[in-house]
């Protein structure tokens, strides 16, 4: 908490809605927005990198939280305050970080991909700065993010070490979906077992259930699409790609926004939202716009 209470004594309005504003890079709509933009029009294949590294991480991350059970640091220590703006988005446990976990899976990867030095640093530099607006903001302490980084460091590197394996060699999707489905629902699985136990309240299980709902999504979306569909992300203009884009988030954005007022806000309907959604992502709409493109293209 000491390093905490060094940067709330330097916290000021104009540092709080910059370190608020470097914090929207670690969010989930932003990760989910750039592997949809890679996904969809421009590289399928390290879209997938992206995927299988942002969604492992995740359950694990999720997993640690339910396990260490440790709270928010204005809950440990009731006389700090975080800044408001960042309370609502710091949901689930503390330890360890969230929206590290995001952009680390997100921009080390890319840091790994340039081509650069200058854009190598660029891209270690955002996640970074993710890690810290967290603890500026006071919503984790240092071990929080440094765990955070590491343990997705971690992931990033043992996934792009054996890509060609997940990526290029068919022989082995069953076994590969497989076993990120069985790590899923064994995430899952735990949150449940220890919100029905009183362990943990269910609003505790409802992060760890979401990235399960998601991780099942994936696994299942991504056979299904490297079995059955394996589209092309070519499209004839650069103004149809913008409108592939900008279709395709809007009615993920529909689907995330309606799903609960048919279904409800309980865990498994948060579950499913999610695996429906990535679902979306990877297999439902490639799926149409490869469609609408055949019959364009037929006449």
């Amino acid at each position: 908490m000491a390093f905490l209470w060094l940067l709330y004594d330097i916290r000021t309005p104009f540092l709080d809605k910059l370190m608020q504003f470097v914090t929207y890079f670690g969010q989930e709509i932003i990760i989910i927005a750039v592997i949809c933009a890679l996904y969809w029009c421009t590289d399928k294949r390290f879209a997938y990198l992206l995927g299988f590294t942002y969604f492992t991480a995740g359950l694990g991350v999720q997993a640690l939280k339910i396990t260490f059970r440790i709270p928010r640091p204005w809950i440990l220590n009731p006389s700090f305050s975080a800044v408001k703006s960042a309370v609502p988005a710091a949901t689930g446990y503390s330890f360890p970080s969230g929206h590290t976990q995001g952009a680390t899976a997100l921009y080390f990867p890319l840091a790994l991909k340039a081509k650069t030095p200058a854009l190598r640093a660029v891209f270690v530099l955002a996640f970074l700065l993710v890690g810290f607006s967290r603890m500026y903001l006071g919503c984790h302490t240092p071990k929080d993010v440094l765990v955070s980084i590491t343990l997705t460091i971690g992931v990033s590197l043992i996934m792009w070490r054996f890509q060609s394996f997940l990526l290029d060699d068919s022989r082995y999707l069953k076994q590969i979906a497989a076993v990120l489905a069985l790590l899923s629902a064994a995430v899952a699985a735990y949150a449940l077992f220890l919100n029905h136990t009183g362990t943990i309240e269910a609003k505790y299980a409802l992060d760890c259930c979401r990235a399960s709902g998601a991780g099942l999504g994936f696994c299942a979306g991504w056979y299904t699409e490297r079995t059955y569909l394996n589209f092309s992300t070519r499209t004839r203009t650069l103004p149809g790609q913008f409108f592939k884009l900008a279709a395709g988030l809007l009615a993920a954005f529909v689907i995330k926004s309606s799903f609960s007022q048919f279904f409800g806000s309980s865990v498994l309907a948060k579950m499913a939202e999610y695996f429906i959604l990535v679902l979306w992502v990877l297999v439902i709409y490639p799926y149409l716009f490869t469609k609408a493109a055949a019959r364009k293209a037929a006449g």
